[in-house]
């Protein structure tokens, strides 16, 4: 059984390299808000345009376009992990002001390596997940089994617009068919 089908509003797109990730979710959000859902989280933005190892990162909150830095500079031989700590637990706030905000939808940038090791986000999706708040993530396929694990088998969608768009009509549908 798919969990989507069983009520748990979260799916994971899958985040394998062969698409822009980050450009799908922020197309996700823009036609979501089109079509009148009040949609909050964070999404990746790169402020100079590219997305290599040592490149900037910066979190974008969706409902007033606030932005996070969320990277280290550590220069272009490093091999350790870039993300800044500081900086996601700043954004955070972004996520649990979205629970008390009631949105239709949440999208978060990632489900990574600092959620599955219990950082990053992972206090703040659990939140929005026992409220029942529809969330929408990307994971990259390593980290998959983590997913797996911290959502109890939440759906994996593929990268593409027409399945997270199936998996949406699926959750927005829920509550219509329960009454």
């Amino acid at each position: 059984m798919n969990p989507a089908d069983a009520g748990l509003p979260a799916a994971a797109v899958r985040h394998d390299g062969s698409v822009d990730v980050d450009a799908l979710l922020w197309a996700v959000a823009d036609e979501q808000r089109r079509r009148g859902r009040r949609v909050r989280g964070l999404l990746m933005t790169y402020p100079e345009g590219n997305v290599d190892a040592c490149a900037p990162m910066v979190l974008v909150d969706l409902a007033n376009g606030q932005a996070y830095p969320v990277s280290q500079a550590l220069g272009r031989d490093a091999r350790g992990c870039r993300a800044d700590t500081q900086g996601f637990a700043r954004a955070s706030e972004v996520l649990r002001e979205a629970l008390r905000a009631a949105p239709e939808l949440v999208i978060v940038n990632r489900f990574g390596s600092l959620e599955a090791e219990g950082g990053g986000f992972a206090a703040e999706l659990l939140d929005l997940m026992a409220a029942g708040v529809p969330l929408l993530t990307a994971v990259a396929t390593r980290y998959e089994d983590a997913w797996a694990r911290f959502t109890g088998g939440a759906a994996l969608l593929p990268a593409r617009a027409d399945a997270v768009q199936d998996w949406l009509d699926r959750c927005f549908e829920a509550p219509a068919a329960a009454g």
